[in-house]
């Protein structure tokens, strides 16, 4: 066997170097920095927040694409206004690696205001539009019921928030049933569906409150929560609505319709569900008081008793004093019966006396209005007309005819003589 010869083609092959995952970041980095840096970029803040330690963390988009931003606490002291979501900014920084994620990432050292961004431009509009109208007045808000019947949630069925709403109505009032009407909470079907998912709840009228909620997010992820028509829709809703979307610092056209805002989903549940130990421990109150009550009742009317128990202890004397009362008062009905009858007596025979003499004059008076009535009668009688050479004219159905223009020429007629009758015929007209 010779020897092994060099492999002609991977000799002809230059050698790739193989790197490090740190080391080829790192490069990465490096080229960046001396190819962009520094930089100057505008866009859209999104996803904007603020650690603990004051260092900033969000991303630059426009409808391109984005890019994520981080803006450390002495960067971020020097601010002069409140970076929010949607806001058009404008920011030098240096592009580079975070090497422990491997993303690219735009460390920003200045940060200054552009005008409002498209989603913010939208929201401002809008909200001034609606307020103008009186749609955010807090006169037309209602109350929360104190204790409801039912409950309402108007959400997404794999929504974090939904999760939130039932573990805290779950600890604080079990006893409350809750009716789940979901609906998507992004994206462009979403206004949609949750109009249509309040419409089912008016409908269905079962519950007392309605709670709307949804967790955190990027203005255009809140987006359909600042749609006109839901808005509209909140407004003229028959049940009271609590919007709880987002975190604390996140505000929608639905927060400022709904009838209560609440910071959070759970702050929304907490709202319109007292504890179930506060209304125990209300009617342990109750029931102390009403115990009370008729232990007060039951020692005064122990005491009453007590009283007549001694009133009555000699009934002997009360007793002949009753019996005097009732002879008293046997005498004075005797003889009040005694005068009444006598007075009823002599009006009965002045009664008598008179009687005969009115009916006759009564029976006078009847006869004389009854001969008066029958002379209006005959004079009435139309026969007595008829003997004066007046005739009746009627059609064959015996309509009377009391108008030339209720004839036609060869009209048959009938006319209705003191002593008969005679059939016509209509010959000629005027």
């Amino acid at each position: 066997m010779g020897p092994l010869m060099p492999d002609t083609a991977s000799s002809r092959t230059p050698a790739v170097r193989v790197w490090p995952v740190g080391s080829l970041l790192r490069a990465i980095a490096d080229s960046l920095e001396a190819r962009f840096n520094p930089v100057a970029v505008q866009g859209e803040i999104s996803g904007f927040s603020k650690a603990a330690s004051g260092h900033c963390y969000f991303s630059l988009k426009d409808d391109q694409g984005q890019v994520r931003c981080a803006m450390f606490r002495r960067a971020a002291m020097l601010l002069d206004f409140s970076p929010r979501d949607g806001q058009l900014v404008e920011l030098r920084g240096r592009l580079g690696v975070y090497e422990p994620r491997g993303e690219l990432q735009l460390v920003v050292e200045s940060l200054r205001q552009a005008g409002e961004g498209n989603w913010f431009e939208r929201f401002v509009r809008l909200k001034a539009r609606l307020e103008s109208e009186g749609l955010f007045d807090s006169a037309r808000k209602r109350p929360l019921p104190l204790m409801p019947r039912a409950i309402g949630v108007v959400t997404s069925l794999g929504a974090a928030a939904l999760h939130d709403v039932l573990t805290t109505l779950r600890r604080r009032a079990p006893h409350i049933p809750v009716f789940i009407y979901p609906a998507s909470v992004q994206g462009s079907q979403a206004a949609a569906e949750l109009q249509q998912a309040f419409r089912q709840a008016f409908k269905r009228a079962e519950v007392d409150v309605l709670l709307l909620v949804r967790g955190g997010g990027a203005m255009e992820d809140l987006w359909s929560f600042n749609d006109e028509q839901l808005a509209r829709l909140i407004v003229e809703s028959p049940i009271p609505v609590v919007c709880g979307v987002g975190h604390e610092t996140d505000f929608t056209i639905a927060d400022f319709c709904a009838d209560v805002r609440a910071p959070t989903p759970t702050a929304a549940a907490e709202l319109c569900a007292q504890p179930q130990e506060i209304w125990l421990g209300v009617l342990d109150v109750m029931a102390d008081r009403l115990s009370n009550s008729v232990e007060r009742r039951l020692q005064q009317d122990s005491q009453r008793l007590d009283r007549a128990a001694a009133r009555l202890g000699q009934p002997s004397h009360l007793v002949t004093r009753e019996r005097a009362e009732l002879a008293m008062q046997a005498q004075r009905l005797q003889h009040a019966a005694q005068s009444s009858l006598l007075r009823k007596n002599s009006a009965l025979a002045t009664l008598q006396a008179s009687l005969p003499r009115q009916m006759a004059q009564d029976l006078n008076h009847r006869r004389v209005r009854l001969e008066r009535a029958k002379t209006r009668l005959e004079l009435l009688d139309p026969q007595l007309v008829l003997q004066r050479g007046y005739a009746w004219l009627s059609d064959q159905q015996g309509h009377p005819v009391t108008s030339v223009s209720m004839t036609t020429i060869g009209q048959a007629l009938r006319a209705t003589l003191a002593d008969g009758e005679l059939d016509l015929k209509v010959t000629g007209r005027p």
